[in-house]
């Protein structure tokens, strides 16, 4: 027997990772769990496709990673093409697979479907009914997504913050954010959650693409701004990947840093199933992998 020895006194952090779609990519994956396992996350969340397209991928993904780590994993749910009957099978399921934390989501309509979300016949309306459903079920610690910059589909930032409002009055513990790139964006954005009494935490969500066309169409999609001195950054660089890792974990590090210093103490990295990035930005905030001792 042997014991993990925590010698971090940074911030704690937790990972974001996808479920595998082929062999390579499973590899990846579990070459990834293995590597930032020891640094001791907080927990791990696992992706699910739209439209629940990932649905036994993620079940199987989450089952694992309870029965082979010491992990704790948060599955992804979404309310997309299903109805409440079928979503509450899929909770249960994962609480019978050992799950304790669901991250309860909207999610977005599979390609072919339509361009904007349209609540399934007998579904969950939203994340926050989907919180309400999770809620009556019980077990689980609910965490909910939240936009610094607004969901593109939102009127307005204060129908953004009253639908927070509900997912917290159904049960959330802890919202993530969608990634951004300036502390400002997310200080503003958490001084009007205060203002409307929500007291859960809100946790930054750090995005490590360093690809900038995917980086791009992905802001594109979710309403993430990327600022000019960002896009200057990566100008010139689409051939050269190992200068663009190295300039994304360095800006991931240096937003966090600007984020500690206003007094955030946790943080969620998208790391893309990308071990040797998200150890590179771990590092560079100080945080170290545990050390095995003896029992």
């Amino acid at each position: 027997m042997s014991a993990k020895a925590n010698t971090n006194a940074g911030p704690s952090v937790s990972f974001e990772f996808f479920p595998p779609k082929t062999d390579e990519m499973a590899e990846r994956l579990w070459d990834s769990v293995s590597r930032l396992e020891a640094f001791q996350p907080g927990f791990v969340s696992v992706t699910y496709g739209a439209g629940g397209s990932t649905r036994e991928r993620t079940h199987a993904t989450v089952k694992r990673i309870v029965e082979e780590t010491s992990l704790k994993p948060a599955a992804h749910l979404t309310c997309v093409c299903a109805t409440k009957d079928e979503i509450n099978e899929v909770i249960r399921e994962y609480r019978d697979a050992g799950v304790k934390h669901i991250v309860a989501l909207r999610g977005d309509p599979p390609e072919g479907i339509g361009e904007t979300y349209e609540p399934h016949p007998g579904g969950y309306v939203n994340a926050a009914d989907l919180a309400a459903g999770i809620s009556a079920i019980g077990g689980f610690e609910i965490s909910v997504g939240c936009y610094p910059e607004k969901h593109p589909e939102s009127a307005s930032y204060d129908y953004d913050i009253d639908l927070l409002k509900r997912k917290v009055d159904n049960g959330a513990t802890r919202a993530i954010t969608q990634f951004f790139f300036e502390p400002d964006v997310y200080f503003r954005y958490l001084d009007r959650v205060r203002a409307a009494g929500i007291d859960i935490p809100i946790v930054p969500g750090i995005m490590l693409q360093s690809n900038f066309k995917g980086l791009s169409r992905m802001a594109g999609l979710c309403g993430a701004s990327i600022p000019d001195w960002l896009a200057h950054r990566y100008d010139g660089l689409d051939d050269d990947a190992e200068t663009r890792e190295l300039l994304t974990a360095q800006t991931a590090a240096e937003l966090v840093q600007k984020l500690t210093e206003g007094g955030c103490g946790h943080f969620h990295f998208y790391t893309l199933n990308r071990a040797s990035l998200t150890m590179a930005t771990c590092r560079l905030l100080g945080l170290k992998p545990a050390i095995t001792e003896p029992a």
